[in-house]
């Protein structure tokens, strides 16, 4: 491993489900096992893009919920304009003791039901747009203890850098709006983000010394 802080996420996207088959079954049950992989992800469900037909969708979805189940590690749900259909899958597989939703999208009221259910529900830059309301008040509700901040790059640039390509650095953006928006120190939602990544993902702790090599 080049970089002892780096560490994996391995499914087929919904949207390149519609050839899904048993050797790539084979390969990402293989990868999902590996000790550096920390997540099955991202699997889920995409009625925007017009790319795998939503059955095949939806059997890709159950299969990748199985195997996170099997390898007791977290899924990582994406969830494009599907979130019934999502929750009505989760319910009929059982979920995961862990459950992430990756670029959490829905509104207070979807954000409110997730968190019942003890999923974690992860925010990229667009919860910084100020015409993302709905999003914004999903944020504004959501227990640290279940929060995570991602860059989800190349898109979804946080304000101010809105419109260019998205990258590592501006997740702190995105941390630092959030804490505004929720009236706390940025260091204490920091910290908070910080513990649960390591909890749901069961990560080392890293200290800011630790760097790659060492």
């Amino acid at each position: 491993t080049w970089d002892p802080r780096v560490f994996a996420a391995v499914a087929v996207h919904p949207t390149r489900s519609s050839t899904f088959g048993e050797d790539d079954r084979a390969v990402i049950e293989e990868l999902a096992a590996q000790p550096r992989v920390v997540a099955v992800g991202e699997t889920g469900l995409d009625f925007y893009w017009d790319y795998s037909p939503p059955a095949a969708q939806e059997e890709a979805f159950r299969w990748h919920i199985d195997l996170a189940k099997r390898v007791d590690k977290p899924l990582m749900i994406h969830d494009r304009d599907a979130h019934e259909d999502i929750m009505r899958v989760l319910h009929a597989e059982g979920p995961p003791e862990r459950v992430v939703f990756h670029c959490f999208s829905g509104d207070a009221d979807f954000a409110r039901r997730c968190v019942d259910e003890g999923f974690v529900l992860s925010f990229a830059g667009a919860v910084t747009f100020r015409n993302a309301q709905a999003l914004r008040d999903a944020a504004r509700l959501v227990p640290l203890d279940q929060m995570l901040v991602e860059t989800d790059a190349p898109f979804l640039t946080p304000h101010p850098f809105r419109g260019r390509p998205n990258e590592p650095y501006c997740v702190a953006y995105t941390v630092r709006d959030l804490a505004e928006l929720r009236g706390m120190d940025v260091g204490d939602v920091a910290s908070a983000v910080r513990e649960t990544a390591e909890r749901v993902f069961r990560l080392p702790r890293m200290t800011s010394h630790d760097s790659p090599g060492e």
